[in-house]
């Protein structure tokens, strides 16, 4: 019979918040597969788990995948892990869990502590929708894509949460302040642990503070999100760079008639839909 890959959360933290389930599958299993063979073995002999491991990591994840596949289709029980947290969110566990499926091999994930879900709880923002984009690319990897999702993240009306190393927090939040403005922001740190920081202020103040206080730590930042009237009045602004029989044909291309399209731009506009007709005629008599 095949074996199964078990997706098994540990800690971000505060080892307490790691489950009895996690715990007797860490036990059960043949083999564990863990990031950083080094920093988990801390957490192995903490529970006094005998379990052999195996380094799966960002540099080895395809052909490491590969072989971990073979031992599941033998028979073999994996249980994968990350450093903190639950694997294959932002984590190189996602190929592992592709490569499996692709193999028909069982795959089930043991619930527990996800540093994004834990700083969007305490951050104050909206929980209700939010959107998750892990690390942004960096300027030295890829800029374009950078810029890319900044710009669509800049239209975003649901709550965002990013990652960030110390190191790079401050250009970030350069970065986003040129992007998204001066929105409310949690900076979340150290979580679940003694000193847990949930730091609420706005982009532009988290910057000044930090031109006098080194960041330290790995960060989650819970950013708000833009209302739909916010989105509505950048919508419109954008609309009254153009000229009004630009303006006109914009709708139209979105189904409108003619007719219909006059009367929408003049209530952006803030004018009689007379004005937009003459505008129009004008327009043809030039």
């Amino acid at each position: 019979m095949q074996g199964t890959l078990y997706i098994c959360a540990t800690p971000i933290g505060n080892l307490e918040d790691i489950t009895f389930r996690v715990l007797r599958v860490l036990k059960e299993v043949d083999l564990i597969a863990a990031e950083d063979t080094r920093n988990s073995i801390k957490l192995l002999n903490h529970f006094e788990i005998k379990t052999p491991m195996t380094s799966y990591h960002e540099y080895n994840k395809y052909d490491k995948a590969k072989v971990l596949v073979e031992k599941m289709l033998s028979g073999q029980n994996i249980a994968i892990i990350t450093d903190a947290g639950t694997p294959a969110i932002s984590d190189p566990g996602q190929e592992l869990v592709r490569q499996c499926h692709e193999a028909g091999i069982t795959v089930t994930s043991l619930p527990g502590a996800t540093a994004f879900v834990t700083a969007l709880t305490i951050s104050g923002q909206d929980t209700r929708r939010f959107c998750f984009e892990a690390f942004l690319p960096t300027e030295k990897d890829n800029k374009k894509e950078r810029r890319a999702i900044l710009e669509e993240l800049s239209k975003e009306t649901r709550t965002i949460i990013l990652y960030e190393a110390p190191h790079k927090l401050v250009g970030t939040l350069n970065d986003l302040y040129k992007a998204l403005g001066n929105r409310k922001i949690s900076l979340c740190r150290e979580l679940t642990k003694k000193h847990e920081e949930n730091f609420r202020t706005t982009i532009a103040d988290a910057l000044k503070y930090y031109e006098d206080n080194e960041p330290r730590g790995e960060y989650v930042l819970v950013i708000e999100g833009l209302s739909r009237e916010e989105v509505k009045a950048e919508e419109i602004k954008d609309l009254l760079d153009m000229t009004i029989p630009e303006h006109v044909t914009y709708y139209m291309e979105q189904g409108m008639d003619k007719k219909e399209s006059m009367k929408k731009v003049a209530s952006d506009r803030g004018v009689g839909k007379r004005d937009i007709y003459q505008a129009l005629l004008d327009d043809q008599e030039e």
